[in-house]
């Protein structure tokens, strides 16, 4: 920070790897914290559609996630789909890495019929994107027909 400062997107940037590392290794209530502080700063300094923003997000809402907050975190990823969406289109890489995240998040937080739209979301914008024979767009096309191995169905 000495020689960046604090408000320099490559520290910005930093801070958004050391808060996902802390989450990595257990100390998910610090994280979070850091992640808030940081969105707070990026939102200042970068504003809410810039791409790093919207990584930090998703980073705060995985670990959410992981501190066992499954609904909140589905809740917080459906929010960043739609500002991927707006902000690069419904076929953008980043857009898709998204619907993938809701659409897994969805079936962790056991909203199998969620999952399997988000899922039929996704299949539909990799059949756009990548066409109907790409590796990613038929396994998008398996998750439709069914959640990942582990999750009852019947939810």
């Amino acid at each position: 920070m000495r020689v960046l400062g604090a408000d320099h997107p490559d520290t910005l940037i930093t801070r958004n790897n050391l808060a996902t590392w802390r989450g990595k290794t257990g100390e998910r209530a610090e994280a979070i914290a850091a992640f808030e502080a940081l969105l707070r700063d990026m939102l200042r300094v970068l504003g809410a559609d810039h791409p790093q923003t919207l990584i930090a997000r998703n980073n705060l809402a995985a670990t959410r996630h992981e501190a066992g907050d499954a609904v909140g975190a589905a809740a917080e990823f459906e929010e960043i789909l739609a500002d991927r969406v707006r902000v690069s289109g419904p076929d953008h890489p980043d857009t898709l890495h998204s619907r993938t995240n809701l659409a897994y998040w969805r079936v962790e937080a056991d909203d199998l019929r969620g999952a399997a739209a988000a899922f039929g979301e996704l299949h539909a914008g990799r059949v756009r994107a990548l066409g109907p024979g790409h590796p990613d767009t038929r396994s998008a096309l398996a998750s439709v027909a069914g959640p990942p191995s582990g999750h009852d169905q019947n939810s």
